[in-house]
Order: C-alpha cells, then sequence, then structure tokens
C-alpha cells in the first residue's frame, strides 16, 4: 500500500503511547479523531515511518510560536486578495519556504452529492512560480496535461480514507498516486498533470465546507506530518479568503446578470419610437434627421458635431434605435469626464495588477458595447497615447486590456460626438489626423438652437409638460409675451439652457401659467435691440387682434378676449405702444 491510516496504539481502550504503526486500513472512531487538538495532529495522518524517513532531513520542526507567525502572515498576504488565483498565489508565496510544493488548486467539494465526478470541478489552480496566469482553472489544467493518466480502477468518494478524515476535519495524505490501483475521481486530473503526491485539506467557515485545497508534488515526496500540520492551521484563513473571494465572485456573477437585464431593457426601450426625445420640425432639424434615416441602417462610423447642449446624444441614440443593432446595448463615454490617466482603462478594461488599484479584472466599455454602439462624446478631449488604440480598434476591431497579453476581437459600431473643431485640431497638430478621416466618414450636423427658433414654441410646450409632471405643477397656459421673449434670446447654451430656464419657470408658475421675466435671462444672450424688437412684435400682435375686432377691446369678440389679457391691461399697452384703435373702427365702417 502507497498510504496508511496513522493510528495510536491501544491497550483495551487507552492509548499506550504517541507511537505510530504502520498496518492495513481500518475505520477509525470519529469522534476519537474530531476531539484531537490541531496541535496532535501529526499524530493522526496518513504518514508511513519510511515516508517521514525519507523527507526527515528536510523537515524543520515548527515551533507553536513559529506557526503563529506563519498563520499571521498567511492573513496578511491574502487579506487584500480578492479573486481565488490571487488568494492561491498569496498563500503559495508564505508557505513554499517552509512546506514546498509545485502546485495548489481550490475545488469545491459540496457539489459531491450532485454527482461524484463533480467533486473535482477546479475553481482556481496556481502553479509555483509561474507568471501571474490569466487564464481559467480549465484552460490551466488543459494547458499542464502532457500526458494521459494511466488506466486505474476509480473508486467511489463514499467510505473512502479522504471522506472520513474530511468528516473529521483533518487533512488527507497521498503518499505516490502512482503506486495507487485504484483512484478517486480527482485524483485522475492530479495524475493527468504529472502529480504524484498531494495534501488535500478542508475547508471550512462556521462549520460549512467552502472547499478543498490541494497542496501538489511533481515528485514522489510525501508530506510530513509537520507539513500537514502547518497546511491544517494555514487552512483556516485560507478558507475565510477563499469563502469572501467565492463571494466576490458571485456579487460579479450578479453584476453582470444585472448589466445582462439592463442590455435586455435599453433592447426593448429601443423599440420605442427612434425620434423619442427629439422635438421640432425646422428645416435645418429635419435636415439633421434625414441624415440619420440615411447613415442609420449602415455600419459606418459617424461623427456628431455641435455646440454644447444642442442633443448630440439624443441623435446618436436615434442612430443606434434605427440601425440593425438596436437590440444590442447603446454604451455611452464622456470622454471629458474621465481624467486622462483612467481613460484607456475606462474604454478597453484591465486585467489584475495592471497597475496600482487595479484588484481584479474589469470589461471596458468596448466589451460591455459588444453586438451594439458605442458612442464617444467630446473625443476631441482624448488624449493621444489613447486615440492610438482607438485607432487600431477601428482598423482592425481588436485590442487587449491594459497588463493584458490576450487579443480581444469585439464587434462595436463607433459613433463620436464633439463640441470642437477637430480640423482645426489636426492642424494645431492635437488630434491626429488618421483617426480624424477614420471617424469622419459620414459627418452630421446638429443646428443650435438660434438657427431653429421656429423650434422654441414647441420645445417649450415639451418642457413645460415633462417638468410641470415632475414637479407636481399642471401648466395649463404659456403667456404669449415669455414666447416672444424666448425666441428673440440667443441661447448660448442651446437646448439644454432653454429646458432649464423653462424647469425654473415651472417651479415659479402660478394659476397654471408659464411665465418668463426678462430678469430671469442673462443679459450677455440678449440681443441689443431685443426691447425695440418685443415691441415691434407685440404691437403688431395687438393691431392684427383691433383689426379682427373692428377696434373693440372688451366683450366676447374684443381683441382683450383674443389676446388672453384684462381688457384694462390691453387699454394702457394701446395707449403706451401710441395705437390709435379708432382707426380700424373706421376702416371697418368704410368697409
Amino acid at each position: 500500500m502507497s498510504h496508511h491510516l496513522l493510528r495510536p496504539i491501544f491497550t483495551e481502550n487507552e492509548p499506550l503511547d504517541g507511537r505510530m504503526v504502520r498496518g492495513p486500513k481500518r475505520h477509525f472512531s470519529q469522534d476519537f479523531v474530531s476531539s484531537q487538538p490541531f496541535g496532535e495532529i501529526d499524530r493522526l495522518f496518513l504518514m508511513s515511518p519510511e515516508a517521514e524517513t525519507q523527507v526527515g532531513p528536510a523537515v524543520r520542526r515548527v515551533t507553536d510560536e513559529q506557526l503563529h507567525t506563519l498563520v499571521l502572515r498567511a492573513w496578511e498576504a491574502i487579506n487584500t486578495e480578492r479573486d481565488l488565483r490571487g488568494v492561491l498565489a498569496a498563500v503559495s508565496q508564505v508557505l513554499v519556504p517552509v512546506v514546498p510544493f509545485d502546485g495548489v488548486a481550490l475545488v469545491v467539494s459540496e457539489v459531491a452529492s450532485q454527482a461524484e465526478d463533480e467533486w473535482c470541478r477546479t475553481y482556481a489552480f496556481h502553479v509555483v512560480n509561474s507568471p501571474n496566469e490569466a487564464r481559467t482553472a480549465e484552460e490551466m489544467w488543459r494547458a499542464h496535461a502532457a500526458n494521459p493518466p494511466p488506466l486505474r480502477a476509480k473508486v467511489p468518494y463514499e467510505g473512502s480514507d479522504l471522506q472520513r478524515a474530511h468528516n473529521a476535519g483533518l487533512p488527507y495524505a497521498c503518499n505516490d498516486l502512482l503506486e495507487k490501483q485504484a483512484w478517486l475521481p480527482h485524483e485522475f486530473r492530479l495524475g493527468a498533470v504529472g502529480v504524484r503526491t498531494y495534501a488535500a485539506c478542508p475547508l471550512q467557515v462556521r462549520g460549512q465546507a467552502v472547499g478543498v485545497a490541494l497542496f501538489c508534488r511533481g515528485t514522489a515526496a510525501p508530506f510530513a506530518s509537520q507539513d500537514l500540520r502547518v497546511l491544517a492551521d494555514v487552512s483556516r484563513p485560507l478558507a475565510v479568503a477563499i469563502a469572501n473571494a467565492l463571494a466576490n465572485e458571485e456579487i460579479n456573477r450578479l453584476k453582470e446578470q444585472l448589466e445582462a437585464e439592463n442590455i435586455s431593457l435599453r433592447s426593448r426601450l429601443g423599440d420605442t419610437a427612434w425620434l423619442d426625445g427629439i422635438v421640432g420640425n425646422s428645416s435645418a432639424l429635419r435636415q439633421t434627421l434625414e441624415a440619420v434615416k440615411q447613415v442609420a441602417t449602415t455600419d459606418a462610423t459617424v461623427l456628431v458635431t455641435g455646440e454644447t447642449g444642442t442633443g448630440k446624444e439624443l441623435i446618436a441614440r436615434a442612430i443606434h434605435c434605427s440601425s440593425p443593432r438596436a437590440r444590442g446595448p447603446l454604451v455611452m463615454v464622456n470622454c471629458s469626464a474621465i481624467p486622462e490617466t483612467l481613460l484607456a482603462s475606462e474604454l478597453f478594461g484591465h486585467e489584475r495588477g495592471a497597475f496600482t488599484g487595479a484588484v481584479e479584472r474589469r470589461k471596458g466599455r468596448f466589451e460591455q458595447a459588444h453586438g451594439g454602439t458605442l458612442f464617444l462624446d467630446e473625443i476631441g478631449e482624448m488624449p493621444p497615447e489613447t486615440q492610438v488604440i482607438l485607432l487600431r480598434v477601428l482598423q482592425e476591431r481588436e485590442f487587449e486590456r491594459l497588463g493584458g497579453s490576450d487579443t480581444l476581437r469585439v464587434d462595436v459600431r463607433i459613433l463620436a460626438g464633439t463640441n470642437r473643431d477637430l480640423a482645426e485640431h489636426v492642424r494645431a497638430g492635437r488630434f491626429r489626423d488618421d483617426l480624424y478621416y477614420r471617424l469622419n466618414v459620414f459627418p452630421i450636423r446638429v443646428p443650435p438652437l438660434r438657427e431653429r427658433r421656429e423650434d422654441i414654441p414647441l420645445l417649450v410646450a415639451h418642457f413645460a409638460e415633462k417638468h410641470g409632471r415632475r414637479h407636481g405643477r399642471l401648466i395649463a397656459r404659456i403667456d404669449r409675451r415669455t414666447l416672444t421673449l424666448l425666441e428673440s434670446y440667443d441661447w448660448p447654451g442651446n437646448v439644454r439652457e432653454l429646458e432649464n430656464m423653462i424647469e425654473r419657470a415651472v417651479i415659479l408658475s402660478r394659476n397654471g401659467i408659464l411665465r418668463v421675466n426678462r430678469e430671469m435671462l442673462p443679459d450677455a444672450g440678449v440681443a441689443p435691440n431685443m426691447e425695440t424688437s418685443l415691441q415691434a412684435r407685440e404691437k403688431e400682435m395687438i393691431e392684427s387682434a383691433l383689426r379682427v375686432s373692428r377696434g373693440r377691446v372688451a366683450g366676447p369678440n374684443g381683441a382683450a378676449k383674443r389676446l388672453g389679457m384684462p381688457p384694462s391691461t390691453l387699454e394702457f399697452r394701446i395707449r403706451r405702444l401710441g395705437i390709435d384703435r379708432f382707426l380700424y373702427r373706421r376702416n371697418s365702417a368704410d368697409k
């Protein structure tokens, strides 16, 4: 036999001493084993006297004080790790100088009740002295599996020495895997990667099994009882760290699930009108929307230009929602809102350890937008080094995460937006000309609000209803003078400034009437002759009403009724503007 149960020598029911004898396997009392303190663990494990002799000179006795220090070092090393591979790498760095081994794997034993072969499902695998691995555990197993394992009979876990030892909360050690005539299910995988000796330490947190740590050696060098004592004690902090890492993976899984649900929700929202949020009927806006319809059904890169606040995001959303990618995600990134040092990581993602603070792998916005559309707003603010990477993505549709070596391919449509003159930036050397030509395949200009003044009444009504519903202020009527005033303003902040102004007016409104006073508008945006133009427009409206009413001010058919103001107010304005209302009576009489 290549491994044995070490048992104390008994006379009747009392142990004779602490010596171990080699003998055939025999069921031992779980009550007896589980009652022994871990300080006595070297009296209980699978180790033959020959094995102790074989590794004895290389084993250094570890005192209780040294063991306590080692456990503290293990706590410190793995405390900051948040993923399984990092935990195994950290604990290996602490343990290998004391208990040499070649690799460590984590399996989860709680699935054993589902299927025998599932017990050996590997969740993490670390090879000592190997570079930081970005591959999955399954990829690691396949990469290190050089030869098929020898033929062996398979034995179940039920009733095995491993199960009895783990039920007692104790490690299990196999001195030489090749000398065993029958293997447990997980030992076939160990044999495939060249493992000869291993120790399996159960991992428990608050009495609940977290998994099993397999410490492996490539040579037939059995673990001494002193080694097992060290591994057993260090397995306690290792179990806590692995439980935290598993919980962190579950959180990440739920975050990805939530992201997938958000993508599904965005897809359903994409089925609504693609013009949602775009209000207006001016010729300038119709020209822009016609360009959107032309390019939306293609996969061309689009550069959306326009001043701040013109609604470039809405145009990008309209392109996405009316494109074949409408059921995919629409990811928007404002390049000016992200620090230059973090922009590349935000766009392309990073591997764990790529820079200070990168404690875990993170997907970038390009990966999140796979199968959909990525809108890069304020692209003129992108630093030169990030422009180089973006150019490659536009040309090859591939990139690497920061700190990674694996090339990732994505299927993403790129939309870019800017309020800068990129052509001028190219001439000044602040923007790459080759990237500009790649982005400027199909330019779309969003007109400023001063070029579409006829849309202002529609926008005012839209924002009044929107913010009236939000603030609980029902707007029944918009003051005519307010519309005249708003149409005369230049709106340097465009639609965004107008919306903010209407929201303020909604809050200040009374009796369901929306009014905006001249004092609410910045002087810088008011034309110098605004007062004159306002008076001329007001005089024109009053004269038109008097002409229809044949000079009558009051009454059901009077001009005051038509203009929506009290007769006394209209009389005052007629006198102030110098209007002769009797003129319209005489003209009517002449006819």
